[in-house]
């Protein structure tokens, strides 16, 4: 008989994991492990591997090459008995709109045989937990967005899972929506849930992570946690410098004729901005001023782990 009770040690454990389709390499070698209590993140652009690494965890993708485990236990082999374990919230919502809030949590229930009394029972306090009681009966169409993502969080606590797994939980809400996602989730860490967790949004990860990497073209190419990764990569402070461009100017890039060289650790000049590391914005802004340059407006604000992947990659985490 296989075992496929839990096993000490990484609750996802990866080395050289690789997932190819065809002839693109959609993740590309990366090693990894998340521990148990822990929300460890996946951060990085759109199409650098991180949808395709979860869907590998969930064990709804096979894994090309590589090592995976997810409880101590091969996909390939005890994919159901890590399936009844997790809890999956997609990218797309798929929830039913056609029936009540309340009945998309109890038939989801029914897929893990929970009898129709434990299903409604454990619907109604994780309504009670993402705060939609008020809206049990009514169809989950007139949900709002961030309605819709608490519902579908939900959904996937309903068979009581040691990790949930999230594919980029936030994108298009709105910021209070975001925030008060953000305090469900915290709120089943201190529960003990593990979460592994997908997101473009350097403020989220930052807010939810204690421990994530930075992906990049199928690769990881950084690891730590969010302090840790500003601190080994970046300044303490970012002064962001932004000029009006003159009207018959139509190169991209700005023409600061070196008044910057040496001023500051690094300096990245995107389209819209340049970017000035150092460990004293003021003091910078000031020299950038005492050099003749006269920015339209200038900001110092402390580095983010958009600046680390900057710095990682050369391009912006949004382009």
């Amino acid at each position: 008989m296989v075992e496929t009770s839990p096993q000490p040690g990484p609750l996802i454990r990866a080395r050289g994991l690789r997932k190819c389709f065809g002839a693109f390499t959609a993740v590309d070698g990366v090693d990894f492990e998340v521990a148990p209590g822990e929300a460890f993140g996946f951060l990085g652009p759109n199409g650098a591997g991180k949808t395709s690494t979860m869907r590998m965890i969930g064990t709804v993708s096979p894994v090309t090459s590589g090592e995976l485990t997810v409880f101590g236990l091969d996909p390939a082999r005890h994919g159901a008995a890590i399936r009844a374990r997790l809890g999956v919230v997609p990218q797309a919502d798929t929830l039913d709109n056609e029936i009540s809030v309340l009945e998309n949590l109890m038939i989801y229930g029914r897929y893990f045989d929970l009898s129709w009394a434990e299903s409604r029972r454990r619907a109604k306090e994780l309504l009670d937990f993402v705060q939609l009681t008020e809206r049990s009966n009514d169809k989950v169409e007139p949900l709002s967005g961030g309605m819709k993502r608490r519902l579908v969080i939900a959904r996937a606590l309903i068979n009581e899972p040691s990790l949930l797994l999230l594919d980029e939980p936030t994108t298009g809400l709105d910021p209070q929506a975001r925030h008060l996602l953000w305090d469900r989730l915290y709120r089943l860490k201190q529960r003990g849930v593990t979460l592994c967790l997908t997101t473009h949004y350097m403020d989220e990860a930052e807010q939810l992570c204690d421990r994530l990497v930075v992906m990049d073209q199928a690769h990881i190419v950084a690891e730590g946690s969010p302090r840790e990764l500003i601190d080994r990569y970046v300044t303490k402070e970012v002064l962001e410098l932004r000029f009006r461009r003159a009207k018959n100017e139509t190169d991209d890039s700005l023409q600061l004729d070196g008044k910057l060289d040496g001023l500051a650790d690094r300096v990245e000049q995107l389209p819209d901005r340049v970017l000035v590391y150092t460990a004293d914005g003021e003091a910078a802004a000031a020299a950038a001023y005492e050099r003749g340059l006269r920015p339209a407006s200038v900001l110092v604000r402390r580095s983010s782990l958009e600046d680390v992947f900057l710095s990682l990659t050369g391009r912006s985490l949004v382009e």
